[in-house]
């Protein structure tokens, strides 16, 4: 029987570093990606075009880009950008695809970018009719339920996703912003997702607070989702979102996938290695668990 295949789409180097307040200098931040890809990882966002003010960590975005689509030609390499301007640097720059974010709660939606849903919408719209050639991801922030609105029906979030769809974007990523999902509520939002946009690319990223990542992104899997965002060591959570903690793991994710019989093209080894080169260098929150494996011997950390 031939192995399901579950591509594991690493964010690390943005939503991971974006919440790390010391800047991580920029020669660290390629030492990092170098072994992500080493390590197997083939779609990667490395950054994010916002302004410094708002993430100072995010100021190398164009030194980021240029280093990494020069150097692995062959990787999917993309950026979160915020607005149209981050959307010109991101093209300017040479990437041919980005992601855009819009929460489903506008509470969040107004903290977060600082537009109503009407604004954010409308941008959308304009960074499609403006570049038609960039595949542009629609981050769907708050997709399971918001710390400011709470949770909120599957109608809703259909709704919302709709209104998305009309203007023309095809690749949904569905976020659990704070970690309020559970494996139940993911399933009934995924089938009724990929019921009634079976002609789009869905993905889930899933946060861990409260030790759901893992879980939620299997429920997620078991739906028929096969593309997963994780952040090496877990690092990371919205800046805008009170009570998120860090991103799934990405060396725990891919190690659970590899033992179940998965394909992921994810060296575990490797990765594990590579989330302990992070934490040697990089000052941050982590959920990881840190499993080394050395032939027989299995060991913590």
């Amino acid at each position: 029987m031939e192995q399901e295949k579950i591509e594991i789409i690493e964010v690390g180097p943005r939503d991971g570093f974006q919440n790390v307040s010391q800047f991580i200098p920029t020669n660290i931040k390629l030492a990092i990606i170098d072994r992500l890809v080493k390590s197997g990882l083939n779609n990667i966002q490395i950054t994010s075009f916002v302004h410094p003010k708002a993430i100072p960590q995010m100021k190398d975005a164009k030194e980021v880009t240029q280093f990494c689509l020069e150097k692995y030609p062959n990787i999917n390499l993309f950026a979160l950008v915020p607005n149209l301007f981050g959307a010109k640097a991101a093209v300017e720059y040479g990437l041919t695809e980005i992601t855009y974010v819009i929460s489903v709660s506008e509470t969040h939606n107004r903290k977060n970018v600082k537009r109503t849903h009407d604004e954010s919408f409308e941008e959308l719209s304009e960074i499609l009719r403006l570049f038609p050639t960039v595949k542009v991801n629609l981050d769907v922030a708050t997709t399971f339920g918001c710390p400011y609105e709470g949770m909120y029906s599957i109608k809703t979030v259909m709704e919302f996703l709709e209104r998305a769809y009309k203007t023309g974007v095809r690749s949904f990523n569905l976020c659990d912003t704070v970690g309020l999902a559970d494996p139940i509520l993911v399933k009934k939002v995924i089938k009724n997702v990929l019921t009634r946009f079976s002609d789009c690319e869905i993905q889930v990223h899933i946060h861990d607070t409260r030790n759901m990542g893992m879980v939620n992104s299997l429920a997620a899997i078991e739906c028929g989702i096969n593309k997963v965002q994780t952040a090496i060591g877990g690092l990371g959570g919205c800046p805008f979102a009170p009570g998120a903690s860090g991103n799934t793991s990405t060396e725990d994710f891919a190690y659970m996938l590899n033992k179940m019989g998965y394909e992921t093209g994810v060296d575990s080894d490797l990765i594990i290695n590579t989330a302990k080169f992070l934490r040697e260098n990089v000052d941050g929150n982590y959920s990881g668990h840190q499993i080394f494996i050395n032939k027989n011997k299995v060991s913590t950390q």
